[in-house]
């Protein structure tokens, strides 16, 4: 880290100045923060005048600028615009170097948050992939991240875990298995999309968890069955069956949709039919049933 000085100063490094003191080179200073000591380097000059803004002479403690980074770090800038936004913030210069080292100390805390014990029993658990892409080796590819948020017993909703991987595949919600590993014994419902090889996956977790499809991904699909001059007055028709008051209520209104529908896009409902009929008896198309657990 590197104070600048160029304020104070009124020229900047090398530039030729008839001020009769002048820089003397820097000196290394140890700070402390909340995730350990960094080693910076504050500039001096000849008469001892210089005072710096941002880390003070005889100030020992960065927690502030710490946070700040990790905001910025969380927030999913690289560590060269963490570093150019500090500059443009408070006047001095953080390595990239430097923004490694603080973040990376998160990464004990990160390990022992993924790994921590988690409830017995959830009412609902969603598991889905945001997708974003990265720079590796110079080459720019799309990762996943995995993320599983439930609901408590509470009430509560919390993120029970978070994964990175390379693409949204079936296999790797193999990985639910890694719930039961800590502590989860029992799940009502698996909220997730339609992702081939997602029930087997859950089944063989949590043989008993009813799977719910995401009415989102639901949607969604019906509606590539469709025309664009009807998507509209569609998807506010399939409203009425996920939002109904009650399963009666859905069912009646799956009729009256497919019947209306069905002429034209004889595709576009054949999903939520088989939601009505599965294989073991159960209606579980998306009707917007609401769980008795409030969220908060």
């Amino acid at each position: 880290m590197r104070q600048r000085w160029t304020n104070t100063w009124g020229y900047s490094s090398y530039e030729r100045s008839d001020n009769t003191d002048y820089r003397n080179g820097k000196k290394t200073k140890k700070i402390r923060g909340n995730f350990g000591e960094t080693e910076i380097e504050v500039p001096q000059d000849r008469d001892g005048s210089f005072e710096p803004k941002v880390v003070q002479k005889r100030q020992k403690d960065i927690s502030g600028i710490e946070h700040k980074i990790i905001s910025l770090y969380a927030k999913g800038m690289t560590t060269r615009q963490i570093s150019e936004t500090i500059e443009d913030i408070y006047g001095f210069e953080v390595s990239d170097g430097m923004v490694s080292d603080i973040t990376d100390r998160l990464l004990p805390q990160i390990e022992e948050w993924q790994n921590r014990p988690l409830d017995e029993v959830y009412p609902i658990v969603f598991i889905g992939a945001v997708h974003f892409s990265v720079r590796d080796n110079g080459q720019i590819k799309k990762l996943a991240a995995y993320v599983i948020p439930a609901v408590n017993l509470t009430g509560h909703k919390e993120v029970l875990s978070i994964h990175i991987g390379e693409n949204e595949s079936a296999k790797y919600w193999l990985g639910v298995n890694e719930l039961k590993n800590r502590g989860v014994k029992d799940i009502l419902v698996i909220c997730a999309d339609g992702l081939s090889g997602m029930k087997e996956a859950v089944a063989a977790a949590y043989p008993q968890t009813e799977l719910q499809r995401c009415i989102v991904h639901q949607v969604r699909n019906t509606l590539k069955y469709v025309g664009e001059k009807n998507k509209k007055e569609f998807a506010n028709d399939l409203k009425t069956i996920y939002q109904a008051p009650s399963e009666k209520a859905a069912l009646e209104q799956l009729e009256r949709v497919t019947e209306k529908w069905e002429k034209d896009y004889p595709n576009a409902m054949k999903s939520w039919q088989q939601r009505r009929y599965p294989k073991n008896g159960r209606c579980r198309f998306g009707t917007g049933a609401k769980c008795s657990v409030s969220l908060r």
